[in-house]
């Protein structure tokens, strides 16, 4: 996989630790590629080995490890309390979500908060977001749009808000999701709040309220904020339901727009800088779009043409939770029923697509024997984190697969099982792991509902 980092950097946070570590959601630089050296080109026999594994709460929040340490939050349901029988199941969960910090050399627990909430979205298993982890301090936020800073040191509380109860704002349908951006002295948040807060700069070290802007009316999305430079102009690209954005990151003034409204509220992936002056959005019933963006305006270059969310109705990618990856002239993300496609960014115009890396437990004699799935699950999905000339895929069975993607084709390498899929939201007896990992310290750091577990990827 031939990665011109150039074309893909994020203006990264000010702030945020070394490439070594996973401080924040798709890491370091925000945009999802493992820097570090010395891993594994094959798993050893009976997979990588595991360094430790402790117990954890229900949730869908990937972990982040900065400074030697893990963070990660959860859910427990409250005393004879069960979770919901499936994701759209209705009612009040009462319970409490909680941030716990972990060596991350040995696991063991250096402390942990908690609070109590009650749940009233769908899929109600836990938080979604990654915590945020900035020098002193580590941000997270709650399904419930509870807003927390915390010392990273002893897991105090530095100050809090409530998006609901402070802001107005509306509860998403699967709750609060879009993972904090901290921005030089800023963490920027996607509030959803009314009265033009839609999207809330703070003092990251106060939470004063040091701008808002934008509003969408209704349900405002889950996809995270972005710092990307256009035209020689950093800027806050915000897609929420209605349309993307492009804000002064420093002052909340929009610099330009462009409509895009999102069936259902599905704005989840990353938007991906394309180029100099790309930017791509993917969702599920919408499809994508490429905009060529300047300083202060922005154009569609293209938009899907899909004609539904059935693998032979969609034309390029409809994602729903995962973020692709852009590899120059290429994009590489996963489709509406677990198709890992391959799209020329400037077209959309779909290269290949290829089943093999959301399908769990594959050797090369089952994918002989079939090379497609007979049935392919709605929402199937893996993750993919590039690394040097190749890719690392987590999927939902829990299988981490060390791949190659190119224009030629999918060609898999190696795969291990590294975690039981858990997860009951999906329904239909199916069981799964909607959730990032970490990759840091030449380890990968996996959790289900159950367990939080590190192996090593090192040499």
């Amino acid at each position: 996989m031939r990665l011109f980092w150039s074309l893909v950097v994020v203006v990264a946070c000010a702030g945020v630790s070394t490439a070594e570590e996973w401080p924040q959601w798709l890491g370091p630089k925000r945009d999802g590629v493992w820097r570090d050296t010395g891993l594994v080109d094959k798993f050893p026999k009976g997979g990588p080995k595991v360094l430790w594994r402790v117990p954890i709460g229900v949730g869908y929040a990937g972990p982040a490890v900065a400074n030697g340490k893990v963070f990660v939050t959860g859910y427990t349901p409250g005393a004879g309390k069960k979770l919901p029988e499936g994701g759209f199941a209705k009612g009040r969960f009462a319970g409490t979500e909680h941030v716990t910090c972990r060596d991350a050399a040995t696991g063991k627990q250096l402390w942990t908060t908690e609070y109590p909430v009650e749940y009233t979205i769908s899929y109600a298993a836990g938080p979604r977001c990654t915590p945020t982890v900035d020098g002193d301090f580590v941000y997270t936020l709650g399904a419930m749009g509870d807003l927390k800073c915390l010392s990273a040191a002893d897991g105090k509380e530095v100050w809090s808000k409530n998006f609901i109860k402070d802001y107005e704002s509306g509860l998403p349908v699967w709750g609060f999701a879009a993972h904090p951006l901290v921005d030089g002295n800023k963490l920027i948040c996607l509030a959803g709040g009314s009265n033009d807060r839609l999207v809330i700069a703070f003092d990251k070290k106060t939470g004063k309220e040091l701008w808002a802007a934008e509003t969408c009316g209704g349900d405002f999305g889950y996809s995270p904020p972005m710092v990307y430079e256009f035209g020689g102009t950093r800027q806050l690209v915000i897609w929420h339901t209605k349309a993307v954005v492009g804000l002064n990151p420093d002052t909340g003034k929009r610099l330009w727009r462009v409509d895009f409204e999102a069936r259902y509220a599905l704005t989840a992936p990353t938007p991906r800088k394309v180029g100099d002056d790309g930017l791509f959005v993917t969702s599920f019933y919408n499809g994508s779009m490429l905009l060529k963006v300047g300083a202060d305006k922005a154009t569609v270059v293209w938009k899907s043409k899909a004609k539904g969310e059935k693998p032979d109705q969609t034309t390029d990618l409809s994602s729903i939770m995962c973020t692709p990856v852009v590899d120059g002239d290429y994009i590489y993300g996963v489709c509406s029923y677990g198709q890992l496609r391959c799209i020329e960014a400037r077209t959309g115009k779909r290269v290949w697509e290829s089943m093999q890396a959301t399908r769990g437990a594959l050797t090369p004699a089952k994918v002989a024997a079939e090379p497609e799935p007979a049935e392919r699950e709605r929402w199937s999905l893996a993750f993919l984190v590039p690394h040097e000339d190749r890719c690392f895929l987590f999927n939902e069975q829990g299988d981490l697969i060390i791949a190659k993607l190119s224009p030629k084709g999918y060609e898999e390498i190696d795969r291990a099982h590294v975690i039981d899929p858990t997860n009951t939201m999906a329904g239909n007896g199916r069981l799964v792991v909607w959730m990032h990992p970490a990759f840091a310290d030449k380890c990968v750091f996996v959790r289900n509902d159950k367990e939080l577990v590190c192996l090593s990827l090192a040499k």
